[in-house]
């Protein structure tokens, strides 16, 4: 029997949507269930079981035999370093040498690290109740992350972020692009990552992975 894979997801989650572009691009079939992030599915006991954090995603992998008992994996990066690793015969999303693998993490981290986390619901909502105010702040680290990302990338990039093949930074750059223009930053200030995100449109995995594909039918907001 071979390995399958359930991934535990919400349809906007940046997180969520690097996973699915990589399972998307290697070829990797899965199947995708919703957990809302707002209205409370995520911090039921049943979604804590499989993640103490209350986030998505969560892949659930089953291997080999139905009588294996699932393994559950959080956290976007060491999930896609998971799908990397064991499935180095499909579409390498971490090439060339061990520098440019290096400067491959180090572009993902911008975003993981340096942006996204800024722009979270609870973070948001911690920051002030004001819709404007949220906005206002998220706008801030998003315009800082992706000033650096910018940098950066004129070192490494080709049609993508590092070289002329999509990478982990490029999973992570999708998403963000989309809360950047959902929170009205204007990315004409960043004409090389506008570059990249144009050559990354035409993937077939960006539009099988994007977030409207998976949005809720009900969804209001």
């Amino acid at each position: 029997m071979p390995t399958s894979y359930r991934l535990y997801h919400y349809w906007r989650s940046s997180s969520s949507w690097r996973v699915r572009f990589a399972l998307d691009l290697k070829g990797i079939s899965y199947e995708p269930v919703a957990v809302s992030l707002l209205n409370g599915e995520s911090e039921s006991s049943e979604h804590l079981s499989r993640n103490p954090a209350g986030s998505v995603p969560v892949l659930e992998i089953q291997a080999q035999s139905p009588s294996t008992t699932p393994l559950l994996l959080t956290e976007s990066l060491a999930i896609l370093l998971y799908l990397e690793e064991s499935h180095p015969d499909r579409p390498s999303l971490l090439r060339g040498d061990t520098i440019t693998r290096a400067q491959t993490l180090a572009l993902s981290e911008v975003i993981n690290s340096g942006i996204q986390p800024f722009h979270n619901p609870p973070v948001l909502a911690r920051h002030s109740s004001e819709p404007e105010e949220q906005k206002a702040w998220a706008r801030d680290f998003i315009e800082r992350g992706l000033g650096i990302y910018e940098a950066l990338c004129q070192k490494t990039r080709g049609r993508f972020s590092v070289g002329d093949h999509p990478s982990i930074a490029d999973a992570c750059l999708i998403p963000q692009i989309y809360s950047a223009e959902r929170f009205g930053v204007k990315l004409q200030a960043f004409p090389s990552i506008q570059a990249i995100h144009e050559n990354l449109k035409v993937l077939p995995a960006f539009a099988s992975s994007h977030a409207d594909a998976f949005k809720p039918l009900d969804f209001k907001g």
